[in-house]
């Protein structure tokens, strides 16, 4: 009896040693993987939208960050798990990104000191500039974080008074929504009326003609003209001068020979893209899809992102005298061009050219000890609150202005905003959903149970 005692009582601390040898391995084990996952922060985002990845352009501001900044997030501690899902992935970009998470409630004087007015609030720092983000989304922490880092004031003056697109217009045909972008990347805008002063004022940075539909008279031209051969910067945007329309675009004809000195020579047509790849996306062949791009800096970051163009013409590109012109995208070989600029109808001719086109270009003029800097596109409408967010307009709108204002170091591809993937039904569908699962499972069920029954009687 006594020596089957003595061999329980050994088995029980053999079983007792495997036991604390069997925990210690696994503590050990767990303990390697945390200290690697808190050293080597790694996540795969597996969802088709990329929704916890971020853009292109929040990782090329993080990689070359020359000084430290600070993200603050003001709200209650039970708001502070949603927050971190997208702030720490900021954190996990550099060393030079700090994230803290205050309670405004537990610390009110460090509140007052920030100028806290609501919770949920966003605040990025640079040395003793702060700028607040709108919302808790990647758009508007990164364009905090690009307003925090740039100094200075970079002005961007819309030409008004013939015809063109308005920075006060939020209907479709007007440029609300590029007014708001280039707000919060660190511009600010005002109209230019150069009808009642025809010269460009010294604090505008960059001139932006948006779709002219009646011709400039030669002042207006000639103020251009001089500003961008001085050194200045400039966008312009001409639509094909249709003549269907109930309101017809004017030829702009003295406009366009400036250009033309400076090797950007505008077509005369209407290009349309019948491809069938518009489609996809739910745009006609009116609104030609460009997927080629260039190589210039402007559009190099844009391989994947298709944009958008409608109502286009093309142009034709050329050094000039005193200029270097490069091409920045075209259509693809689907596409052909129409001279009919009277007649609505989408009819292929025997005189009309076959694709590519190109329908932008970007070119420096070197004048006396001056550099100015334009981009030209056959259209406007892309730019527009109608077609701003389709597929990669948004960037392309950015990139010209970045690189416009010298700012080549901000180009590339912007946050996108979450994307809607609800389930739209018919009725039909409703209906057929709602029977399915209501009545069809349960008698599928009483079937199988009926069936097994009748077996077994």
């Amino acid at each position: 009896m006594a020596q089957k005692t003595s061999w329980m009582k050994a088995r029980q601390t053999k079983f007792a040693a495997y036991t604390a040898v069997y925990l210690l391995i696994v503590l050990a084990v767990v303990g390697v993987i945390n200290f690697l996952a808190q050293r080597y922060n790694k996540s795969f985002d597996t969802t088709a939208s990329k929704k916890f990845t971020l853009s292109d352009q929040t990782l090329k501001i993080a990689r070359e960050l020359k000084q430290d900044i600070s993200i603050t997030y003001w709200d209650r501690p039970t708001q502070f798990t949603a927050a971190r899902d997208l702030l720490d992935r900021y954190k996990n970009l550099s060393t030079k990104i700090n994230v803290r998470y205050v309670d405004p409630e537990k610390n009110r004087t460090q509140a007052m000191a920030a100028g806290l007015k609501t919770l949920g609030t966003v605040q990025v720092e640079v040395g003793t500039k702060r700028q607040e983000a709108k919302s808790l989304t990647e758009e508007e922490v990164t364009g905090a974080m690009v307003r925090a880092l740039k100094s200075g004031e970079r002005m961007a003056c819309f030409t008004l008074g013939s015809g063109e697109h308005s920075i006060d217009d939020a209907d479709r045909g007007g440029l609300a929504q590029v007014k708001t972008l280039l707000e919060s990347s660190n511009y600010k805008t005002q109209t230019l009326k150069m009808l009642e002063k025809p010269e460009v004022p010294k604090d505008c940075m960059i001139v932006i003609v948006a779709g002219p539909t009646r011709d400039y008279l030669q002042p207006e031209i000639d103020a251009l003209k001089k500003f961008i051969e001085a050194g200045g910067r400039g966008l312009f945007m001409l639509d094909p001068p249709l003549k269907f329309a109930r309101q017809e675009t004017d030829d702009n004809a003295a406009f366009s020979n400036v250009l033309k000195e400076w090797g950007v020579t505008l077509d005369q047509n209407l290009v349309l893209d019948t491809s069938g790849v518009g489609q996809i996306f739910g745009l006609g062949p009116e609104v030609p899809l460009v997927t080629s791009y260039g190589a210039h800096a402007i559009v190099r970051p844009m391989k994947d992102v298709p944009s958008a163009l409608p109502i286009a013409r093309s142009m034709q590109v050329a050094n000039g005298a005193k200029t270097t012109v490069e091409k920045l995208m075209e259509t693809s070989s689907n596409s052909f061009a129409t001279a009919n600029l009277k007649s609505a109808e989408i009819k292929p001719g025997p005189s009309d050219k076959k694709g590519p086109f190109i329908l932008g270009a970007a070119g420096t003029f070197n004048g006396d000890g001056a550099k100015g800097q334009f981009v030209v596109t056959g259209s406007s409408m892309w730019a527009t609150n109608s077609f701003l967010r389709v597929n990669g307009n948004r960037d392309l709108f950015m990139n010209m202005l970045n690189w416009l204002s010298s700012d080549e170091d901000l180009i590339s591809i912007r946050p996108k905003e979450p994307e809607d993937r609800r389930i739209s039904m018919s009725r039909n569908q409703i209906q057929l959903m709602f029977y399915s699962s209501v009545m069809g499972i349960p008698l599928l069920v009483v079937a199988a149970g009926l069936s097994v029954w009748w077996k077994r009687r």
